[in-house]
């Protein structure tokens, strides 16, 4: 008989993540893109499995799909590591690029699993509010980070749950005023015109991750990048497992990002249908007050305030049609024509129903 293992102090108490489970009419909690592949480009795929060499390993450094990154955002492919997603991408940078103890800030609102792999690899995560408005103040974020002691500093641009985006010369003026480690999460930059990927050369502190599961539309082969001058990059790619893109997602995702007319068109309806919920949306505060506020958005998704928001995101669900709640906000994806008109008959039934009209 064993003397018994027990888990150690870090994980003994963690939980697996817990995704909204069941079938859904209408899925407008992940940020997903409503596109899917047309029937040439599934035929396409569907060529690309079969000639998959199942027997061998991937290309340790995912050699061509990089490229066709590189070439689709109009940078050197030595800048640019491939990952498993871009949450391996953010634990490779937490496990290795920082030491145990390291002070790693992040903000709040913002994307949850920056400070769980913080903690999950020992460091100190530390968490700076944002204003009441949702915005990030660069000055007091530069002045917090260079009076405490900061390693390294990890926020998404646009923010992830709010919409809300600093501006490029916002970003400039904080990766150049601090000596820490900047980790800039750019999912949903292809949504704006504010992406510093330009000028990721000219800083020896900065790490921009990109991910394909948003603009790009392909959430199901997990696929994303980190960009960073060689230095950083030499070392992520030391860092990370040798096969950590399987060969499948590597051949499907230079496919794809090769298809620039494609993914431009899908891209701009996509805007357009995030400015047509929140101009949807904002109307309705007129009529339904309990919609307190609902926030100009530079991605794919609309935030909106409401004391209401479980009630809200319960009533939806049981008319099957899936958003995401953050306490006292709603966060609602871009989703097709179709179904914006879903989305808002049902939003509107329930309103009147709560009896929140004017």
């Amino acid at each position: 008989m064993s003397v018994g293992y027990e888990l150690c102090e870090k994980i003994r108490n963690l939980t697996p993540y817990d995704p909204l489970e069941g079938e859904y009419q209408l899925r407008l909690d992940a940020n997903e893109s409503y596109f899917e592949p047309d029937e040439a480009l599934r035929r396409e795929i569907g060529e690309i499995a079969a000639k998959t060499a199942f027997n061998r390993y991937p290309d340790p450094y995912a050699v061509d799909v990089c490229k066709a990154f590189a070439e689709l955002y109009g940078l050197s492919e030595s800048l640019v590591t491939a990952g498993n997603g871009s949450d391996e991408l953010i634990s490779i940078i937490c496990g290795t690029l920082l030491q145990k103890g390291d002070r790693v800030l992040t903000f709040a609102p913002d994307f949850s699993m920056y400070r769980f792999y913080a903690e999950l690899y020992e460091l100190e995560p530390v968490v700076l509010d944002k204003e009441s408005d949702l915005t990030l103040s660069v000055d007091k974020a530069i002045s917090y980070i260079n009076e405490n002691k900061i390693a390294a500093v990890i926020f998404s641009n646009p923010c992830n749950p709010t919409g809300q985006g600093l501006s490029r010369d916002d970003v400039r003026k904080l990766v150049s005023s601090v000596k820490a480690l900047v980790v800039l999460d750019e999912a949903y930059m292809d949504f704006w015109d504010q992406s510093f990927l330009p000028e990721v050369q000219q800083h020896d502190n900065l790490i921009i991750l990109k991910t394909c599961s948003k603009a790009i539309g392909m959430a199901a082969v997990r696929l994303g990048f980190a960009v960073a001058k060689p230095t950083l990059s030499i070392a992520l790619r030391a860092a990370k497992s040798p096969y950590n893109v399987n060969s499948i997602s590597q051949a499907i995702g230079a496919c794809v990002l090769s298809k620039k007319e494609m993914l431009a068109d899908c891209r701009k309806k996509l805007i357009e249908s995030a400015q047509e919920l929140y101009q949807r949306l904002e109307l309705m505060t007129a009529e339904f007050p309990v919609l307190e506020k609902v926030y100009p958005t530079c991605t794919n998704f609309v935030f909106v305030k409401t004391s209401a928001a479980r009630e809200i995101y319960g009533k939806l669900l049981d008319k099957s049609i899936a958003i995401r709640c953050f306490g006292g906000y709603l966060r609602i994806t871009a989703p097709s024509p179709e179904q914006m008109e879903e989305l808002f008959a049902a939003l509107r039934d329930i309103l009147v129903e709560m009896g929140e009209k004017a």
